[in-house]
């Protein structure tokens, strides 16, 4: 039998222009988030075409990445696809393959991620269960993955036309065609290159008529309910901590990491943005752990504020070290010098990639060189060395040969805005939304964005809230579409139009989930009805979303 061939240079040419057009699909996803990888399931389950684009080469974001003790606020909020996971999680850990380093009935989990007896998921997990449960997920599902594609952050990396995006183009040159497209990154990057507004920091006060946001520098802050909040006084230093170089001498400069200008007004805005960290993912376990090591560059003078504070009568160890199953932990910032790289981002979220990576890698850099000093620096109090020393990060769960992940902690980057921003308001329940798709329920939480010295000639952080939110809360459609003048077939489920304060509850890893696959809902539905996404029936989103389990009240 004779086949027919097309000639060499006609295939050659056939590729070529397949691979500049590319495909298109229903639905192109950019951001390998949780918020991505729940919203490319529902689409799958609603048999529309979906690509997910990682910039990155893991999938997950910070929920394969070392945040591992969900923090969650109210369990019972959780609902469809992102409970799903977490009942995943449960079923991982009830498979006795799964326990290397320590036997199941060893570990004991604790705080708001307990899991009761009886209960259905589990929701505190080591970064490769969750990248094995998600992967899992996935390969039930008709999903296109594509890792390592960045998206070309200039005009033509978005194509619009009429309100519309038809397609967008990585900087490899590669397009991707669709219908509908959601942004499902920490940074909102579609959303910036396609031309919908945005802020990112801290509004002042005045702005939403908020108590909560822009500088908090003041210990007390009354809010809307007439409740004392008690602000700036959690994570900081021990009182009498000298900022100079020279103990006691100005003219010698202050120590780094120091804003010369102080801490501005009270409530005021600014375009500051709450600080980032790793989420280490630490073991104590001889057999799996690697010891801390003195990074290259190391400078102890960075350091030197964390031990003149236990010089001043600072006594714990700066750390929550959560416990996470095989001997591992999630462990997260605490106290005044510790993982968070306070004031060390602001650029971060407008940043080229290239810039990113630096930031990220001084991130890194300044961690391990923290670990590094509470482990061994002669400097530093013995029961503190001790305690360090023991653990190291994990041989197990990384790709890098350090055990370092790639993934930096993105509390907040930009924030959309839109026709309806979410704000202090609606988390203390003093307005609530008619358009609802899906609950919050932590506290407004923002940790500190800036280091000072106040008024005694000591040195202070300052931007840390820790306010509680009246209940679970709903969620507006609103806040994660654009305003219909500038985009009718994007959808932005993590970077939504929130203010600093409110996303500071909203931005929780299983609400990106239930975010993620809510934009989903309403997507296919903008698909089916060929109508702008600011267009479909609330009362038909609704019913869908109740349909797949997701929870609303």
């Amino acid at each position: 039998m004779t086949r027919f061939r097309l000639p060499c240079f006609i295939f050659l040419i056939f590729i070529q222009w397949t691979y500049v057009l590319g495909q298109e699909y229903d639905l192109v996803i950019y951001g390998g988030t949780s918020a991505g990888v729940a919203a490319a399931i529902q689409a799958s389950r609603m048999d529309k075409s979906v690509v997910l684009i990682e910039p990155s080469h893991r999938l997950g974001g910070l929920t394969t990445g070392g945040l591992g003790q969900t923090d969650i606020g109210n369990k019972q909020a959780i609902g469809g696809i992102s409970r799903e996971f977490y009942q995943g999680i449960k079923e991982y850990y009830n498979q006795p393959e799964h326990w290397k380093w320590q036997k199941k009935e060893e570990y004991k989990d604790g705080g708001q991620t307990t899991t009761a007896e009886g209960e259905d998921a589990m929701w505190t997990f080591e970064p490769s269960a969750a990248l094995q449960v998600f992967q899992q997920m996935l390969d039930q599902e008709e999903v296109t993955l594509v890792y390592g594609e960045r998206l070309l952050r200039t005009e033509d990396g978005v194509e619009k036309s009429n309100g519309l995006l038809k397609a967008i183009t990585m900087e490899s040159g590669k397009k991707f065609q669709g219908k509908m497209f959601m942004d499902a990154t920490y940074e909102g990057d579609l959303m910036a290159t396609a031309g919908v507004s945005y802020t990112v920091g801290r509004e002042g006060n005045k702005k939403y008529k908020e108590s909560l946001n822009g500088v908090q520098a003041n210990y007390y802050a009354p809010t809307l309910q007439n409740k004392v909040s008690r602000n700036a006084i959690n994570h900081n230093f021990v009182p009498g901590v000298d900022p100079y170089v020279e103990k006691g001498n100005p003219s010698s400069g202050l120590l780094p990491f120091i804003n010369p200008e102080g801490p501005g007004i009270d409530g005021a805005g600014d375009h500051k943005v709450q600080a980032y960290c790793f989420r280490m993912c630490l073991t104590d376990h001889p057999d799996n752990r690697i010891p801390f090591e003195k990074p290259e560059g190391y400078q102890e003078l960075d350091y030197e504020l964390l031990i003149r504070n236990y010089e001043t009568g600072e006594a714990q160890v700066p750390w929550i070290n959560s416990s996470m199953p095989n001997r591992k932990t999630d462990t997260n910032n605490r106290l005044g010098f510790s993982t968070d790289f306070i004031g060390q981002n602001y650029d971060y979220p407008e940043a080229s990639y290239e810039e990113r990576e630096r930031i990220v890698e001084a991130h890194r850099k300044y961690q391990q060189g923290l670990m590094w000093t509470l482990a061994y620096h002669p400097r530093m109090p013995e029961k503190i060395r001790n305690e360090v020393s023991r653990w190291g990060t994990s041989k197990d769960e990384f790709e890098r040969e350090d055990g370092w992940q790639n993934q930096l902690y993105i509390r907040e980057a930009r924030r959309m805005v839109s026709d309806l921003v979410m704000t202090q308001h609606h988390c203390e329940g003093l307005e609530v939304v008619d358009d609802g798709i899906g609950l919050a329920a932590y506290g407004m939480d923002s940790h500190h964005i800036q280091r000072y010295v106040d008024a005694n000639g000591f040195v202070q952080n300052e931007g840390n809230v820790e306010a509680h939110v009246s209940g679970p809360y709903p969620i507006s459609y609103r806040s994660i579409i654009p305003k219909k003048s500038e985009a009718q077939n994007l959808l932005v489920p993590v970077c939504i139009s929130a203010s600093h304060i409110a996303f500071g509850s909203i931005r929780m890893e299983p609400v990106f989930m239930v975010l993620g696959q809510s934009a989903a809902i309403a997507a296919v539905m903008a698909i089916d009805e060929s109508i702008p996404v600011q267009d479909i029936s609330y009362a038909s989103l609704k019913e869908i979303i109740l349909k797949y389990k997701q929870r609303l009240k």
